[in-house]
């Protein structure tokens, strides 16, 4: 799954800059105000992962301190051993450890901005993504799609696609890269929550190693344990 994820940390690391001097069109500037890529405050859920012949399911407890939150169920089918406990303890350490992750939408290039479709429940945005720092190379070769539920002003769909092969690092080339979160609609009881993400990946790593992978993560047991 390391390749897959150091995608999705791609992806990531190419969306943290200043937003774009333009105002976007009101349904999908009210739909960026009440968007969360992860999970919200006070909810807790169970997060399944599949990549390359392996899984894990994960448990988020958002009741826990940050530290703490989160727990490995299973690991490939099983019940993880103490050395694999161990060493994922360790791992979500380092990364809380990390800082906050990047906000997608703070790097929409809204002068690029198009509606793909238009109907009376749902509209569809397209925009490229403007460069997250100096050496950022892979932005470029990026679009962010966008479907918005009208009535609820919020986003159903998030895809970050490339548009031509590009290099992350040296000795990868990705042919094809495309990542697809979707989300809940909010109801009474609940707000939107994220519900699934697929990563697909088509290349090569010095020149010989094929990079045609796919992964999924999938959000379920949702629960809210905050302050209402």
């Amino acid at each position: 799954m390391r390749f897959l994820s150091l995608c999705l940390l791609v992806a990531g690391l190419a969306i943290a800059a200043s937003p774009g001097d333009l105002t976007p069109p009101p349904d999908l500037a009210e739909a960026l105000k009440n968007f969360h890529s992860d999970a919200p405050k006070g909810w807790s859920f169970v997060q399944t992962t599949a990549a390359e012949g392996k899984s894990m399911i994960e448990r988020c407890d958002a009741a826990r301190p940050e530290f703490g939150r989160w727990s490995l169920i299973e690991k490939d089918g099983r019940a993880p051993s103490l050395d694999e406990l161990k060493d994922y303890g360790e791992g979500r350490s380092r990364r809380s450890r990390g800082g906050t992750a990047p906000k997608i939408t703070d790097q929409l290039n809204l002068a690029t901005l198009e509606t793909v479709a238009d109907t009376p429940e749902r509209v569809t945005f397209r925009c490229a993504l403007r460069p997250g720092e100096a050496r950022d190379n892979v932005a470029a070769f990026l679009r962010v799609t966008l479907i918005v539920h009208k009535p609820s002003h919020t986003i159903e769909s998030l895809e970050i696609g490339s548009v031509a092969e590009f290099a992350p690092t040296i000795g990868v080339k990705i042919a094809a890269m495309k990542t697809v979160m979707t989300y809940s609609l909010p109801t009474a009881e609940a707000p939107s929550l994220p519900q699934l993400v697929t990563t697909r990946v088509r290349g090569r790593a010095f020149w010989f190693k094929s990079l045609d992978e796919q992964m999924t993560v999938k959000f379920s047991d949702y629960a809210f344990v905050g302050r209402k």
